[in-house]
């Protein structure tokens, strides 16, 4: 069809010189430099709304690029070869009518960052909090998300966890079936909006990290494949679709594009670094693995930041936080699922599911607390196969723990808190355990007030997908033998109704009224930040023993015998004369004195008696307590216990 003009010779030059980016729409002089890989296309022209058609020049290696006029707010497609259909660009940066509708060209500078000073987020002594934005507030956007943050702050959390904001189609949903991968989506407001909520973080000393998933796109908006279908592979299975191509033919142009969209998000919004999703399902033969790729690009877009890399990865292959040099991916962290695992078997007595390997045993906390994954290359009854591989020498820091995710949460099939789901006892002594230990922490969105919403699978998709989406959950859940139950069934939430996520939001008057769950996680992530002995996280920094059916000791090795003990009982009263235990010992010629009680009258408990006296030891159930040598202890009280 007749072309509304000739490109300029794309110098491939922006306002800032050199191109930043080798895909995507960016602002130069004269005008807009686009650039998109469709090897399988002979012919590409962008089509800008009201302003003409302008073909695109072919560089010989599947590249098409040229100039247009146009500026910032510009929208525009692209036709492929003679296609009537016009599609979005694959690396659009904003999709202003949802994943269907045409890309608009945005001005990164346009954006005044504050943040000059600010050095990113080692791994060290981080408190992470995961964040739904669409629920996170009534309104369901950055801004409003924004106005939060100095409660979180002043709570004791640190980095803020951000699930996938990439555009999805639909009005609600995880982000985890995401289609632009480089366009904040248009439901939590613009992109403007994202960089000064990371701004806003940064001005309070919180860091920000962002869910990204690269082992699949969403069925609904993915117009790659348009493009060619060498964006994926058949050659691997994946249980969301089809397998991105990482390491196939064409594969180069595959990575350039994940890999670019991993810097495009520390460097353009400043992110503090990504938490990486199912890594199990990024499947790469290369020479070097895409992660490590992924990783080592994050870091160089970082510049003099620290950014924090975090993975899940269900099999637990440890070799994602080991170095590079060491045959590693570069990670630093990885979620600890197992530990999760046990503390739900041990606060409810259900070991369904993918939790029947665990019987939430005091030795499983105390094998926890020591060496993070508790499959490291064992028999794995669940699935038939040995999981895990060695980390025994890998340091406490570089295991997430959490009893809480957006996970776990929606797998109890009505969506319930754990706190909903156990004694108040129980859900306080668990609380200390997760908030104590010498991993990185993860709280989810609520869990500091013990919110009453749920949180639910929900995802808005057109009526035939939505259908096979509320089959395959109700498939999924049912491995539950509990949640199989027709009568249970029954009670599951369908996702595309609304109604389900709205009932996710938070209700944020509860952090009010729910005062004592508010100051038992203020005072646990204090403690945790002021104590020197908790703060340590150092390696083989602890030890541990089982005291009875449901109780344990952990003891925090300090400097010159100024140790910690944090004693955690899930069943009844513990009194004992004595325990042949040496861990139970204090310091030569000391005594211990109660430094911390999850019984404390301001957490809502009912009081600690003495721990330890001349005539034994009453270990209280359903709490947790913290001893610390008489000479010695923290450097400031805790609230709500005697000194």
């Amino acid at each position: 069809m007749p072309t509304a003009g000739a490109f300029a010779t794309d110098t491939r030059r922006t306002r800032h010189g050199a191109r930043r980016y080798p895909i995507g729409a960016e602002l130069v002089e004269g005008g807009v430099s686009y650039r998109v890989w469709a090897p399988a296309r002979g012919r590409v022209a962008v089509v800008l709304e009201g302003a003409g058609e302008y073909p695109l020049r072919a560089e010989g290696n599947g590249y098409f690029c040229g100039i247009a006029p146009g500026g910032a707010g510009t929208r525009y497609r692209f036709r492929l070869d003679d296609d009537r259909t016009l599609y979005p660009d694959p690396a659009s940066r904003f999709q202003p009518e949802g994943p269907h509708g045409p890309s608009q060209v945005v001005d990164a500078a346009a954006y005044e960052w504050k943040d000059h000073s600010w050095k990113g987020v080692p791994l060290a002594g981080q408190v992470l909090y995961e964040m739904h934005v669409g629920t996170f507030t009534p309104e369901g956007t950055w801004a409003a998300a924004a106005c939060k943050l100095p409660l979180l702050r002043e709570l004791g959390i640190t980095v803020i966890e951000m699930m996938p904001v990439n555009e999805f189609p639909g009005r609600f949903g995880w982000g985890y079936d995401g289609v632009n991968l480089f366009a904040p989506t248009r439901l939590y407001g613009s992109p403007e909006d994202l960089r000064a909520f990371v701004d806003a973080a940064h001005g309070l000393g919180l860091g920000v990290i962002l869910d990204v998933v690269y082992n699949h796109l969403g069925p609904d908006g993915n117009y790659l494949s348009c493009f060619t279908r060498d964006y994926f592979t058949d050659r691997y299975e994946n249980e969301w679709g089809e397998a991105i191509n990482f390491d196939g033919p064409n594969a180069h142009g595959v990575r350039e594009f994940f890999i670019t969209n991993a810097a495009y998000w520390i460097e353009e919004f400043h992110f503090d670094g990504l938490r990486l999703d199912a890594t199990q399902s990024i499947h790469d033969s290369s020479d070097e693995h895409v992660i490590a790729a992924i990783a080592r690009a994050a870091r160089q877009a970082a510049g003099e930041r620290k950014v924090l890399l975090v993975g899940e990865n269900e099999p637990q292959h440890t070799r994602l936080v080991r170095p590079p040099e060491a045959g590693g991916y570069g990670l630093d962290a990885l979620w600890n699922d197992d530990l999760h695992h046990s503390a739900m078997v041990a606060i409810t007595g259900r070991n369904e599911a993918y939790y029947e390997d665990h019987e939430g045993s005091p030795q499983e906390f105390v094998s926890a607390a020591k060496y993070g994954f508790l499959f490291q290359g064992q028999l794995y009854a669940h699935q038939g196969k040995r999981r895990g591989e060695p980390g025994l020498d890998l340091p406490p820091a570089a295991f997430v723990t959490f009893v809480q995710n957006h996970d776990q949460v929606a797998n109890s099939g009505r969506g319930l808190r754990f706190h909903a789901l156990t004694s108040p006892g129980r859900a306080r002594a668990l609380t200390a355990l997760i908030l104590l230990l010498s991993g990185t922490p993860m709280l989810f969105q609520g869990q500091e007030f013990w919110a009453s919403a749920p949180f639910l699978y929900f995802a808005d998709h057109k009526p035939e997908l939505a259908d096979a989406v509320r089959r395959g959950r109700r498939e999924f859940v049912s491995q539950f033998p509990s949640i199989a139950d027709e009568t249970m069934l029954r009670l599951l939430h369908p996702p595309e109704d609304p109604a389900t996520f709205m009932a996710c939001r938070l209700d944020w008057s509860e952090f009010e009224t729910h005062r004592a769950a508010v100051a038992l996680h203020r005072d646990l992530l204090r403690l945790r930040r002021e104590d020197p002995v908790l703060a340590a996280q150092k390696q083989a920094g602890l030890d541990g023993a089982v005291l009875g059916p449901e109780a344990f000791v952990l003891r925090f090795f300090g400097e010159n015998g100024d140790d910690r003990l944090l004693l955690v009982n899930f069943g009844r009263d513990l009194v004992r004369a004595s325990f042949p235990e040496p861990l139970l010992a204090p310091s030569a010629g000391g005594r211990w004195r109660l430094l911390w009680s999850s019984e404390a009258p301001e957490y809502g408990g009912g009081g600690t008696p003495p721990v330890e006296t001349e005539k034994g030891w009453r270990i209280p159930g359903h709490a947790a307590v913290v001893l610390a040598p008489e000479t010695g202890g923290a450097s400031q009280p805790v609230e709500g216990v005697p000194g």
